[in-house]
Order: structure tokens, then sequence, then C-alpha cells
């Protein structure tokens, strides 16, 4: 691959620790968390908060580098909050540690169908979901069979439903920062050496 990650063996849908050191990384950060007023109280520790409220600002997002945040801990807050005239809130720089998640352009990936649907399937990979277009799993004439929930060519009668295991290329990217629902990531199977696993399995 262009990134220099070893490329998987067919027929082997286990990755390595290096390959899943390299999508996974733990990272120092600081950033900035509102307190509403409400969690102000007399007798109560700002800290008792930053916790939750860290946790509820920066988890589940993409970065500007198409990070997605899987989960944030060790959240210590820096010097003294501030209150913005108007708002009531306090705004308070945290540091924290932040375990980050990254599929890169062209990289070959492991995942499960967690969905099908008329335009392909939905493959889970790790903690996000990409979709594997119809037109992008075979060489071949492509049938949806939602009553089965199964996507199956109709020459080979190679299939793939809820479940299956699937290795693929990540081929595209449109990353929401401001709504990650909203990101797209498109994959592709046709190449040699990508498909279901038991496909993989036929050629080994």
């Amino acid at each position: 691959m262009t990134d220099g990650r070893e490329t998987p063996r067919p027929g082997c849908l286990e990755r390595s620790v290096t390959e899943a050191e390299k999508m996974y990384s733990i990272i120092e950060r600081e950033d900035t968390i509102r307190i509403p007023a409400e969690y102000i109280r007399e007798g109560h520790s700002l800290e008792d908060h930053i916790d939750s409220l860290a946790n509820d600002a920066f988890e589940g997002r993409f970065d500007s580098d198409e990070n997605y945040t899987v989960l944030t801990f060790d959240h210590k807050p820096v010097g003294r909050g501030r209150i913005i005239h108007g708002d009531g809130a306090i705004y308070q720089a945290v540091k924290f540690k932040a375990l980050l998640f990254n599929m890169e352009n062209n990289e070959v990936v492991d995942g499960y169908v967690s969905d099908v649907s008329e335009y392909g399937a939905f493959v889970r990979i790790g903690p996000v979901e990409a979709l594997l277009h119809k037109s992008q799993i075979l060489d071949e004439p492509i049938q949806v069979n939602m009553g089965v929930r199964r996507i199956e060519g109709s020459q080979t009668g190679k299939h793939i439903e809820e479940g299956s295991h699937v290795r693929s290329r990540v081929v595209s990217k449109a990353i929401n920062q401001n709504d990650p629902r909203a990101s797209k990531i498109g994959l592709n199977c046709k190449m040699d050496g990508l498909g279901a696993a038991d496909w993989l399995k036929e050629t080994d």
C-alpha cells in the first residue's frame, strides 16, 4: 500500500498487532469544556463534573486530521475557568488523553456487515461505519435481496449478508466534523485478495 502499511495476506482476516496499533493511537490534548451554571453549586467541586462533561464534549467526533475520538480519560483542569458575560457557564481548559482511530485512503481494512440496504452494505470497522456500495462488490451483475438482507452475484453466487466478515479497501472519505453521523467513508472489495471471508478461503 502507498502508506507503507503491511498488505494483508489473502485468506487472513486477522489484523496484526502492528497494524492495529497504527489504526489506534493515544495522544495528549488540551481543549475547553463548558460547565453549565447548574453544575456550579456550593459544596461541589467542578472537578466532580469534568470527566462526564469532557466525555460528552470530545468523544464520538472527528478532529481536523480526520481522527475519530473513541474515548478520553485522565481529564485535568488547567488554570481557572472563565465566565462569559450573559452566559453564566464556566469555560474550563482541560488536559486529557484521547484514544484515536484513523483509516487512511487506500488502506485495506477488515470489518463485518452491520446492515444491508438497496445501496449496498454498511460495514462496521472499529468504532465507525463505512459503505460498501453494491457497484464496488463484484465484477458481475448484483442482486440485492432485502427479504433476507443479502447481496449476491448473479453469476458466481458469491454473497455477503448481515454478519459477514469482509476485507475491503478505503477508496473515499468525506468527514463532517460538525456532524459525525453525516460523514461518509467508501469501500471497495473488487480487487484481488479482498471480499468476504469465505471467498478468500476458497483462494487459499
